[in-house]
């Protein structure tokens, strides 16, 4: 097998492009996909400063690198969930990475804010995965609007978006299908999002953190397992391989062809107003966060 581009010997084939690439054709592939998804979708110029959601895995590791490599200002953010089997290992390969190629990284430690998930997870009645996503966009947002960020990004890949929005159509969650895209503008106090990575399937950031030497932790949430995306990952990966290039031509299809009726019901349904606490963007008088805190005790 060789390298469609220079036809020296090949190392990944990617038949949802009908091509194969060496090492250094591939990397060029990969920084091609990113520049075109940040060029199409007017994510961010180079006067922007990005915050990046820094997990320690492998999607937020490759855009990290990517963006950096492109000469972006970047700086990232993890946040220390408190989950014993899983948090430590994340947290120590994030500030790793940051580390050896120079991004400034910030950390926000759920224990100290008294939400530590293995502690959340034992009080609260909803299922943990959305209470801990939550959690999570409310620091994300919360930490780029208080320190001058212009943009938010985040490693959510091909399959993670197309996952997202099989689930969604199932259920036809017109509030979710509304926010669904690679954008979202920045408005009613909720920083700009832009996913990057969302042309990139995860065999493809996985391939290009191991050709470009980049060390990402694998460890997985024991609270996951009930998860529901994992489902549709599944029947969408089992669909790619009978049909490669199913994925992108199904999410290209809707951001052309659905998303705009979807975002117009959204508008219509939404109504954002500060929460009476914290002045966090809520559809509610007071956010999922601050009774959050009200639950595990949390002083103001």
């Amino acid at each position: 097998m060789k390298c469609t581009r220079c036809k020296i010997p090949a190392v990944v084939a990617l038949p949802s492009h009908h091509a194969a690439f060496c090492r250094d054709c591939f990397l060029l592939f990969a920084r091609r996909l990113v520049e075109r998804a940040i060029e199409e979708h007017q994510m961010f110029t180079a006067e922007d400063r990005i915050l990046v959601a820094i997990s320690g895995g492998k999607d937020s590791l490759a855009l990290s690198w990517q963006l950096k490599e492109l000469g972006y200002n970047i700086a990232g953010l993890h946040i220390d969930l408190g989950i014993p089997e899983s948090s430590p290992i994340a947290r120590q390969y994030s500030e790793r990475f940051c580390a050896t190629r120079g991004i400034p990284l910030h950390v926000l430690d759920m224990a100290a804010e008294g939400l530590a998930m293995c502690e959340v997870k034992r009080r609260a009645r909803r299922p943990i995965c959305s209470v801990c996503g939550q959690t999570k966009r409310y620091f994300f947002n919360k930490f780029a609007m208080e320190n001058g960020f212009t943009v938010l990004a985040t490693g959510h890949n091909l399959d993670d978006e197309t996952s997202r929005l099989l689930a969604n159509i199932m259920r036809w969650d017109v509030e979710f299908l509304s926010d669904q895209g690679p954008v979202m503008p920045a408005q009613n106090g909720f920083a700009k999002k832009v996913k990057p990575l969302f042309r990139m399937s995860e065999f493809e950031t996985a391939n290009l953190c191991f050709l470009a030497g980049i060390d990402y932790g694998y460890a997985p949430c024991p609270y996951s397992s009930k998860a529901s995306f994992p489902v549709y990952k599944n029947l969408l990966a089992e669909l790619e391989d009978r049909q490669p290039g199913r994925k992108i031509h199904f999410y290209d299809g809707f951001l052309k062809r659905g998303q705009g009726g979807f975002t117009a019901q959204g508008e219509k349904d939404a109504l954002v107003q500060p929460c009476q606490r914290c002045g966090y963007p809520t559809s509610a008088g007071e956010c999922g966060v601050c009774r959050l805190k009200d639950l595990m005790g949390v002083t103001p």
